[in-house]
């Protein structure tokens, strides 16, 4: 165990990503604890409000991103600096993705159905984050050798092909499959070659005049919809509890 965690956190340099990734996933699970018990009316929790104003607990969210932000800049990548910039940035990430939905609408969309998408924006977030910590790279260049790596052209080409593909996979209409993508390019080729949700970007451009592809599109979304959105919105509840009625 000694040895794993020298060789893939200490000496990568990956314990300050390991720290706001712990950090971003406790302060995420405890604010919608303490969120649940004030809208439910237990225990010694209530909104701050002063002056009758709704302070939102996006607003310290961003001053804790802000300072773990600059900390880090400043301090660089290793030493007790480093750690707590990476808890503080991890804190504040939490806290404001939380409110994602609310900021996205700039509206109190937070025991909404909308504000949902706040909850699959952090477990995204969390993913993505853990892709990073076992060792994948954006846009997969982690899978180049060192000799790739040195040459320029296969390097700017790989990143290139990468990020059009997951440029394909988002205008298709699947920002998931982009975004993890962007880390596993094998999931944005996937995504990039399949068929483009009917309400998407792409399949308005394309489709209009494919009757046959618009009608496959529509038949395989609906059937992928009628599959997973009821387990989707079961781990949304779960998470960050039911939209109110």
């Amino acid at each position: 165990m000694g040895d794993w965690w020298y060789r893939n956190i200490l000496e990568p340099g990956k314990l300050p990503l390991l720290l706001a990734l712990m950090a971003f996933v406790v302060t995420f699970a405890v604010t919608r604890i303490i969120t649940r018990m004030i809208r439910a009316g237990k225990g010694p929790f209530r909104n701050v409000t002063p002056g009758g104003l709704h302070v939102h607990h996006c607003v310290p969210g961003v001053i804790l991103m802000t300072v773990g932000g600059f900390t880090a800049i400043a301090g660089g990548r290793t030493g007790w600096g480093s750690w707590v910039a990476a808890v503080l940035f991890g804190m504040g990430t939490g806290l404001v993705l939380d409110e994602f939905a609310l900021i996205l609408h700039l509206s109190d969309v937070y025991w909404s159905k909308e504000g949902t998408l706040s909850i699959e924006v952090v477990i995204m977030t969390s993913a993505l984050t853990g892709l990073l910590l076992l060792g994948f790279l954006p846009l997969g260049v982690d899978g180049l050798t060192e000799d790739q790596q040195e040459n320029r052209l296969v390097l700017v080409a790989t990143l290139l092909v990468n990020l059009l593909l997951a440029a394909v996979a988002l205008l298709k209409g699947k920002p998931r499959l982009a975004m993890i993508g962007a880390i596993v390019p094998l999931i944005a080729l996937i995504a990039a070659v399949r068929l483009a949700r009917p309400v998407s970007p792409w399949a308005r451009r394309y489709y209009v005049r494919r009757p046959r592809t618009r009608a496959r599109t529509i038949k395989r979304a609906y059937r992928h919809d009628r599959r997973w959105s009821g387990f989707q919105r079961r781990i949304d509840y779960l998470i960050g509890g039911a939209p109110s009625r």
